[in-house]
């Protein structure tokens, strides 16, 4: 389906690709995975040919006559209903249903209406309408024109539309930042019968070990390709590593019995043929170099010194919402313990984000009681970093606030330094830090705080695969309360041990697990399909 040969490709002085080779079989579901940087969201522009290929001996070839489908763009605003604008994908039906409309040939009309029966067209909207609903949209909005949607829910318009097309390559770049739980899990799902062939980069380890067949990684500048998931891959790497270790320490052992010979006899006339036999041996011993593993730098939340007694916050017939006429839930009683690790699951637009502003009082209860100790310190990671961030400010800046007046400068680097910020980085301004580097600074500016509760709204957007597994490690180490809201389910699990759900206007305990949760979110929408 696709063969990527001999790709060489530089931005500026620095290379990302050299001599990098790939091929991928039709069918196959590839994972691409690397670290932040390395160049795969680049690699799918050379795909795309939205970026020219550098040099005549690169080559990226796709079988004749395959069509290729990415997400370009959120759905733009108009009255368009966002049925219309995923039928619209489709381009061939689309264009012979607008051709059926006006033809007057009695001979073409029987051709179009011929040619709609061959693509399935009549069922199209009901297609459609299943791709939609399985993204997280009510059957209500699929008639609703795409103005009245916020920028991420035009996003999973588009994601849709693309879907809906189904092209025999689909490209897809880390998809799930746009989806919730629920929704992440039906694409899992939907990829797996998916009859063409994928490529998706994602960095939500749970998704690359259920739904690819193969893993495409991108490391020093190199593509490798081997069958299975995410987890696969690594123990594939571990071994390879292994062995190279194993070849390398055989060699250096070779280099010091050889050397040693011409060190002992090179002097000696008898022996200094076999002396210059064996430098000549050393010279042609090609190097076998083991790749280093870039270092990840980890998250640290500090132990709060002032420990409070359970419960650390509590809810109590809360109403909660930006008004009286804008009420998301009622009724809601729930409560925090030190230590507690909780995880809230619920659609999209259920109202968790909502929830956990009102815990952080970043929204002030519409009725009810919150009960909390005065000295109590909330850490807050909101789903749009800027509302926490300030722009036309650097790095430091914001490290220096955060301190005690009069720190030394000293400190204010040596305090970025740990959230993983470089000496040439401090100074950068907010604006030009990519997602990544925002969630490191805002989550080493809690950390600084020493909170009782840490509150996470979707934080792993922006991070690669190391940085989870270092966020991970950092929560389960860290000794208050946790309230997460993400997409990520290996996060999920690896650091939750309750379930709050957030539905039809209410917030209550889940007695299941993640994977009861996922199991009934995936009948749903099996029911959802059959009515």
């Amino acid at each position: 389906m696709l063969t990527i040969s001999n790709l060489d490709y530089r931005i500026g002085a620095r290379s990302l690709f050299e001599n990098a080779s790939a091929q991928v079989s039709s069918g196959w579901k590839v994972g691409l995975v690397g670290r932040n940087g390395t160049g795969k969201s680049t690699l799918l522009k050379l795909i795309r040919e939205e970026i020219e290929q550098p040099s005549p001996d690169s080559a990226i070839r796709l079988n004749k006559g395959a069509r290729m489908g990415w997400v370009a763009q959120e759905v733009e605003p108009s009255d368009e209903t966002i049925l219309d604008v995923v039928l619209a994908t489709d381009l061939e039906r689309h264009a012979l249903m607008q051709e059926a409309e006006t033809a007057l040939d009695p001979d073409r009309i029987a051709e179009i209406h011929m040619r709609l029966a061959d693509i399935d067209a009549w069922s199209a909207e009901a297609r459609a309408a299943d791709v939609l609903m399985g993204l997280g949209f009510s059957d209500g909005d699929l008639y609703r024109p795409t103005r009245e949607f916020s920028g991420g829910w035009r996003m999973r318009a588009a994601i849709a539309g693309v879907l809906f097309s189904e092209p025999d390559l689909l490209l897809l770049d880390e998809p799930t930042n746009y989806l919730d739980l629920e929704g992440a899990a039906w694409l899992e799902s939907y990829l797996k019968k998916y009859p063409h062939t994928v490529i998706v980069v994602s960095h939500d380890r749970e998704m690359l070990n259920r739904c690819v067949t193969h893993t495409m990684a991108l490391e020093h500048k190199q593509l490798s390709i081997s069958p299975g998931g995410y987890d696969a891959w690594l123990k594939l790497r571990a071994a390879k590593t292994a062995l190279l270790e194993s070849q390398r320490a055989k060699q250096d052992a070779d280099r010091a019995h050889l050397q040693a010979f011409i060190d002992r006899f090179r002097a000696k006339a008898s022996k200094a043929s076999q002396a210059q036999s064996r430098v000549k041996m050393l010279e042609k011993m090609t190097e076998i170099t083991v790749p280093l593993e870039e270092r990840t730098t980890p998250f640290s939340f500090p132990t709060s010194t002032d420990k409070l007694s359970p419960p650390l916050l509590q809810l109590r017939d809360a109403s909660v919402g930006y008004g009286e006429d804008a009420v998301i839930l009622s009724g809601v009683d729930l409560r925090l313990d030190p230590e507690d690790r909780i995880a809230i699951v619920g659609a999209n637009g259920q109202g968790k984000t909502t929830l956990v502003k009102s815990i952080a009082e970043r929204l002030t209860l519409i009725s009810g009681e919150r009960t909390a100790p005065r000295s109590l310190r909330i850490g807050y990671f909101s789903q749009d970093q800027m509302d926490e961030l300030r722009p036309g400010e650097t790095v430091l800046d914001h490290v220096r606030d955060a301190l005690p007046d009069g720190a030394p400068v000293s400190k204010q680097r040596a305090a970025a330094a740990a959230m993983g910020f470089a000496h040439e980085k401090v100074e950068t301004n907010i604006e030009k830090l990519s997602g990544g580097e925002k969630v490191r600074l805002l989550l080493g500016l809690m950390a600084m705080e020493k909170p009782h509760i840490l509150i996470l709204d979707e934080p792993t957007s922006h991070l690669d695969i190391d940085s989870r597994e270092a966020l991970i490690y950092a929560l389960n180490d860290y000794n208050g309360a946790v309230v997460l809201i993400t997409h990520d389910v290996y996060l999920a699990e690896g650091t939750a041990d309750q379930l709050w759900l957030v539905k039809d206007g209410r917030a209550s305990r889940y007695d299941g697990d993640l994977n009861d949760y996922r199991k009934l979110v995936l009948q749903a929408d099996k029911r959802q399909v059959s009515a």
